[in-house]
């Protein structure tokens, strides 16, 4: 015998209620995430392609090296800062995986320039590069640096450039904006790389969002956890940088969020990562 329309009704309302409670307890059941919440990556990001970003921050990567060598102003790879910087980016890098699942394969870089500014990135496929003036001018504890470097890392964990590009691409409607932004977006000293500054000439004071920021900042400030850095150290860094900001703001500070700002953001957020540093500080012991 034909259900009638009412049987019909009662069972598809029944197959809803079931699978609507399915996915109620599938949530339940899945643990929550330990460690800051910034959502998914941008949707941006799929406008352009990750490879080709990735090959053209190598190549300007290597120009920066090649040229910073030329003045004689990329330290070695033994000099004892470069090594103190290499073994930070060694516990941070195993827990930025998690983050990206391109990072597994990124050929990541550490390199350290002598120049006063106080600087420091992370280019797409984890090339990571500081400038002397902010380890010396700031006087950084390693907890300082590692949040230095975990906020770095973030930038292109999260594909910060990749999306800012993908926007100017979808604005400006050209492939032409990809090397220029690709050139502009460090803020690199152009008498260290004339050729970078060229390329990006007009694009010099090009930043990520401020949400950008402060995103990299929380992420950073888990990657520094996990690797057993103190990241109650972000208040201690930003007091330097608000200090050294004094007249013209330094370079790497300028286009980010106020200190103040920033020391609110990560102190509210330490709770969720506190129980990460400890247990990772337990571990080496």
């Amino acid at each position: 015998m034909e259900p009638t329309k009412h049987t019909v009704l009662v069972r598809r309302r029944a197959l809803l209620l079931a699978a609507a409670l399915l996915v109620a307890c599938s949530d339940r059941s899945e643990p929550q995430r330990e460690g800051v919440d910034v959502g998914k990556n941008s949707v941006f990001t799929k406008l352009v392609s990750a490879e080709e970003i990735e090959k053209k921050a190598e190549l300007q990567y290597l120009q920066i090296q090649k040229q910073a060598a030329g003045q004689q102003a990329l330290l070695p790879r033994d000099h004892p800062e470069v090594l103190r910087l290499q073994g930070i980016a060694r516990k941070i890098i195993p827990h930025a995986l998690a983050w990206n699942p391109r990072a597994k394969d990124w050929k990541w870089s550490v390199i350290l320039i002598r120049s006063p500014q106080i600087n420091a990135f992370c280019m797409p496929g984890g090339k990571i590069a500081f400038f002397t003036g902010i380890l010396d001018q700031l006087q950084l504890s390693d907890d300082e640096v590692a949040m230095i470097m975990g906020h770095e890392v973030a930038h292109a964990l999260r594909e910060h450039a990749r999306e800012r590009l993908a926007k100017g691409v979808a604005t400006e409607g050209g492939a032409r904006v990809l090397g220029a932004v690709l050139s502009a977006w460090l803020g690199i000293d152009p008498q260290l790389t004339d050729t970078a500054a060229r390329g990006g000439a007009g694009l010099a004071r090009l930043s990520f969002s401020r949400s950008d920021e402060t995103e990299a900042d929380l992420v950073g400030m888990e990657l520094a956890a996990r690797a057993g850095y103190d990241p109650r150290a972000g208040v201690t860094l930003w007091q330097k940088m608000s200090a050294a900001s004094k007249g013209a703001p330094p370079q790497w500070l300028s286009t980010h969020p106020a200190g103040k700002t920033r020391i609110a953001e990560i102190e509210q957020n330490l709770p969720k990562v506190m129980p990460l540093y400890e247990r990772a500080r337990k571990g080496k012991s």
